[in-house]
């Protein structure tokens, strides 16, 4: 175990020189990282940011370490359910004795696990829990590099009612923390362009989706938007197109677990033309980090691209790691202190935190949910055009700055 000062650490972290007067670390400093491994979660998601935290530890340590010490990712099962979420928070603090956790898929995840880590004065970088409130609770110690639901949703319904010819929308949604949120959010979004949208919710986990679809193709629908994460996506896309509602039958928005192109192909051979949202700029326009992390990213996976929420998983534990090099401390406050004032060159751009005890969001006319948020995640629409093709080729068609082809319209 290393115990010896750095002098100047070289990486795509930032990680800067550490005084003599940094307090020493018990070796090797733990992370923890959260992510679905189990069902009901979203495996496929999971197993991503898996290999993507442990990815990150490995570049740290190559690049020298934390505060003299290796780095150790403690990987934590959270199955994608709430109650889970919380036993693994208190599991990685109690048990494990981490000092800072990134990670985290599921909504659902973050708003019951937060309470857990803030209570505890240890800090969080959500990398993929979109729900508004987990950062919108303005919480000390809980940040996010992930987009806003809010956000994110907004690029969904935005894209949805300006397709030609659509009067009314579907939206087939998980009753989770992410999944009501959204739904509302675009309901709320199309009705003020006077299209009308019917939401059926489903429990996390659902697989036979029988009644579902034949409610949804008697609603006769312009367009789909499916908010269900995981395998269930999958699921609810192939039976959807065995009955003639699927992609190539209509307008249809899948969710982005379908950037997992094997298995998106494995299990909906009839998927393309679904349109998803992704976030992060496309692969032509990665920086040095991400191309670095994408090529190592494929090595090791066999993929053919990195999915967003793999890169989100990369940069929460390099954000960390540069926090606690920055604080020289492994101290929670300290933490924070560096989090509010870190520039980080990660695979997703520059990720800084512009709102916190520094500045409140509401000096600049925002909501609370920008407490803590990294507010320059890109999310751009692409689609499936070829079948077979990985998502790395995928078309992105909006917005206008990303777009690399036009959408292909099916249905009406």
């Amino acid at each position: 175990m290393k115990k010896t000062m750095l002098g100047l650490v070289l990486s795509f972290f930032g990680l800067i020189a550490i005084s003599s007067q940094a307090i020493a670390a018990d070796c090797p400093i733990k992370i923890g990282g959260l992510a679905p491994l189990s069902a009901p979660g979203s495996v496929t998601g999971g197993e991503a940011m898996r290999v993507a935290m442990l990815l990150a530890e490995r570049d740290i340590n190559a690049a020298g370490g934390v505060l003299g010490c290796d780095i150790e990712v403690v990987i934590a099962d959270t199955e994608g359910l709430p109650e889970k979420a919380r036993a693994m928070m208190e599991r990685l603090i109690t048990q494990d004795g981490v000092v800072a956790i990134g990670g985290g898929y599921h909504s659902s995840v973050g708003v019951a696990g937060k309470d857990v880590a803030n209570d505890r004065g240890v800090p969080v970088v959500f990398a993929e829990t979109w729900n508004d409130t987990i950062t919108g609770d303005k919480q000390k110690y809980i940040f996010r590099i992930a987009p806003l639901s809010s956000w994110a949703s907004g690029v969904i319904w935005k894209f949805a009612a300006q397709a030609p010819g659509v009067k009314k929308v579907v939206i087939i949604t998980e009753n989770t923390d992410y999944g009501i949120p959204a739904a509302a959010e675009c309901e709320k979004g199309l009705g003020s362009k006077g299209i009308d949208s019917v939401t059926f919710g489903v429990d996390i986990g659902t697989q036979d989706f029988a009644g579902i679809v034949e409610r949804v193709k008697a609603e006769n629908p312009d367009y789909v938007i499916v908010l269900l994460t995981g395998e269930a996506g999958y699921n609810y896309t192939q039976q959807a197109a065995d009955a003639g509602i699927g992609p190539q039958d209509m307008m249809f928005h899948a969710n982005q677990a379908g950037l997992e192109s094997k298995a998106w192909w494995e299990n909906v051979p009839d998927g393309n033309l679904a349109f998803m949202a992704r976030v992060g700029v496309p692969e032509t326009l990665y920086n040095d980090s991400a191309l670095k992390m994408a090529a190592d990213y494929k090595s090791q996976t066999g993929k053919d691209g990195v999915e967003s929420y793999a890169l989100e998983a990369y940069d929460s534990i390099g954000v960390i790691a540069q926090a606690i090099n920055e604080a020289g401390s492994t101290d929670g406050d300290a933490i924070v202190t560096a989090l509010e004032n870190i520039s980080h060159e990660g695979t997703l751009g520059r990720i800084y935190f512009p709102y916190g005890t520094k500045k409140d969001p509401s000096e600049d006319g925002k909501g609370d949910e920008w407490w803590h948020q990294w507010p320059d995640p890109a999310i751009t629409m692409v689609q499936y055009q070829k079948e077979g093709e990985p998502s790395n080729t995928m078309t992105i068609v909006y917005p206008d700055v990303y777009k690399t082809g036009e959408s292909i319209y099916v249905g009406r």
